[in-house]
């Protein structure tokens, strides 16, 4: 009799846990075509959705495996008399599950505080990348190489956060370009000007007060005398971080091509060499 009982107690386990992979399984597929129809929506944001994905998956396994010990009686015997004085395991496993509970309390704050979210472009760490998943344990963030960086919660939250998408996706991409003392100044400021603003990705980015005191759409100011070129620094908005990046490639090309043409020196080292006999 003890022998049966023992050997339903171990397939009511065993089943227990095949129920919980295969409902946890059924879950995560269901909750991604519900996903998956959400993203038709212009102002769906799937950094919750995600989250919550994850928070139901470790609940359902979570459960799964504690209802599995309890189906054991042996396993709930011990157990329960190890929670009766395990004061000191529990201090050894309060320490060994700090890391653990910080990231998982950390990416809490995250969904909630939201200062990044599924899709953003951030950079963290000295790496650049669009946000893929924020998980209980880790963030991951795809770089523009498509490879995976995967981050602590805990250490992405005590870091320093640049977001490109956060609030307002514009990006304003700086120009800097030399040009020779004997070139002209104002001729090379209408060039960059004219490049700038017949390129598709261009936007206006003033605000009301610049267009009342009728600032340019794309300013070009000089910023320093160098030792052989006056420094030129062109502000030009495009509507988010990728656009901006290819215009501002784009822009240096056209205004290579222009200053080439129409007589603007870009001055570069020349270097001397004698040689002694």
């Amino acid at each position: 009799m003890a022998i049966d009982l023992i050997f339903e107690s171990l397939w009511l386990s065993v089943v227990i846990l095949i129920v919980s992979f295969v409902f946890a399984a059924i879950f995560n597929k269901l909750f991604h075509r519900f996903i998956d129809r959400k993203a038709l929506d212009a102002k769906y944001d799937p950094t919750n959705y995600k989250f919550l994905r994850h928070t139901i998956s470790a609940v359902i396994y979570l459960v799964g495996f504690g209802l599995a010990i309890y189906a054991i009686p042996a396993l709930r015997t011990i157990a329960t008399s190890i929670l009766a004085g395990a004061g000191i395991m529990a201090v050894a496993v309060g320490f060994a599950s700090q890391a653990a509970l910080s990231n998982i309390i950390s990416g809490m704050f995250i969904v909630i505080y939201k200062p990044f979210g599924v899709n953003d472009k951030i950079e963290v760490h000295g790496m650049s990348g669009i946000v893929e998943d924020i998980t209980l344990r880790h963030t991951v963030i795809r770089n523009f190489e498509n490879q995976r960086i995967i981050i602590p919660n805990a250490v992405i939250s005590a870091d320093v956060i640049v977001n490109s998408d956060l609030v307002d996706e514009r990006m304003c991409k700086h120009l800097i370009l030399g040009i020779s003392y004997e070139s002209d100044i104002d001729k090379a400021r209408a060039i960059i000007q004219e490049e700038a603003l017949k390129h598709p990705s261009c936007i206006d980015g003033r605000g009301p007060e610049d267009l009342q005191l009728g600032q340019d759409q794309v300013p070009v100011r000089v910023i320093e005398w160098a030792e052989s070129s006056v420094q030129l620094k062109a502000w030009v908005w495009s509507n988010n971080q990728a656009e901006g990046f290819l215009m501002k490639c784009d822009l240096l090309e056209s205004i290579k091509k222009r200053f080439d043409n129409e007589g603007i020196s870009i001055p570069y080292p020349h270097r001397t060499i004698v040689q002694k006999k």
